[in-house]
């Protein structure tokens, strides 16, 4: 059945009307109803009671976060946090879209008082607690969204609308009445899922908890000499701390990487740690340190724990039939916490 699906999008207006121009076009393009109470100052009661009906009626609620707070209510909260704690309460499906480094932004697109700028964190904080991407500039958006609603349509089926000439029998309202219940109780799991670790890993290491790392590498005992021929091949171990190993190899697998990449990832890890090896057998210095080579024990140790602990998984993309390699992604709970560990706060 052919369906068309409204979509709510809620933000700041005056700072980011280049910005919902794009996503508005984003939205007609996927054949979405973009519906937004932008032109409505939404300053009284009854016009804060047809904004709850608009977002009642959509079947998406998309919410855009620049620079600004935006106008405030007798209480002290922006119509905008309204309409998205609004949207919450009704389990409508949602997806925000927060500017990825707001200190860049131009004056004139953010707030001066103190007092706004601490609620956008806080408002910042509490989107980032349902699904969220992150843009860079207008045309970026516009991107974004679209790649991220035909996602949230996949994952999220609702309603929608109907032409009126499409015929709906009873059985086929009941079962949707049913589809649809299963359907929001399955996403407040996938919720839990994306912001909470799995039940069962706070017994494994994790965090700050550290593992050795055994890995070779080649070098020499003259820093003059950087002959190949006449390097030596060593074995040595590191530690480092779970966050350590992740915060590295997590970037890389925000889209999928196959295992050379994993590996590559660690060496560098290991490279970037030659700083800590002078010596071996607490006697000899070494120069010239390369080739630096995780082994296999302990690489397959971490891909075990880090998939023990919900952080990754195997990538479930469709690929040639050609293509044997085998490929990781992040889990949503693995893409929450990597945000948590690497995003820069202000």
């Amino acid at each position: 059945m052919d369906k068309r699906y409204q979509v709510f999008v809620s933000s700041t207006f005056e700072d980011l009307q280049e910005e919902r121009k794009e996503v508005m076009q984003a939205l007609l393009e996927l054949d979405c109803i973009p519906a937004g109470m932008e032109l409505f100052p939404a300053s009284n009661d009854d016009q804060w009671s047809l904004i709850k009906r608009v977002i009642d009626d959509c079947d998406y609620y998309i919410l855009i976060i620049g620079g600004r707070y935006g106008s405030e209510n007798d209480k002290g909260i922006s119509y905008t946090q309204m309409e998205f704690e609004y949207a919450l309460s009704k389990d409508k499906p949602i997806i925000s879209f927060l500017y990825k480094k707001p200190e860049d932004l131009p004056v004139k697109k953010t707030d001066n008082n103190a007092e706004k700028k601490k609620k956008l964190d806080n408002f910042r904080e509490l989107a980032q607690k349902k699904l969220v991407r992150y843009w860079n500039n207008a045309v970026e958006l516009g991107g974004v969204v679209s790649r991220s609603m035909v996602k949230l349509i996949k994952d999220f089926p609702t309603e929608g609308w109907v032409k009126s000439g499409s015929a709906v029998d009873e059985t086929s309202l009941k079962e949707i009445a049913r589809l649809q219940k299963e359907n929001n109780e399955l996403k407040d799991k996938l919720q839990a899922i994306s912001t909470e670790a799995p039940k069962g890993t706070e017994r494994f290491a994790h965090g700050d908890d550290e593992i050795k790392v055994k890995f070779s590498f080649r070098a020499n005992d003259d820093c003059y000499n950087e002959y190949y021929d006449e390097y030596n091949d060593y074995s040595e171990e590191l530690s480092y701390t779970w966050d350590t190993i992740f915060s590295r190899i997590a970037p890389d697998m925000i889209d999928e990487c196959d295992e050379s990449t994993f590996r590559d990832a660690l060496d560098d890890l290991l490279e970037n740690s030659i700083s800590r090896i002078e010596e071996i057998d607490g006697n000899e210095r070494l120069y010239n340190l390369r080739n630096f080579n995780i082994s296999n024990e302990s690489y397959n140790l971490i891909k075990v724990q880090l998939k023990a602990l919900g952080l990754i998984e195997l990538s479930a993309k469709r690929r040639s039939t050609k293509d044997n390699e085998t490929y990781w992604t992040l889990t949503p709970y693995g893409e929450y916490y990597m945000t948590q560990l690497l995003a820069i706060r202000k």
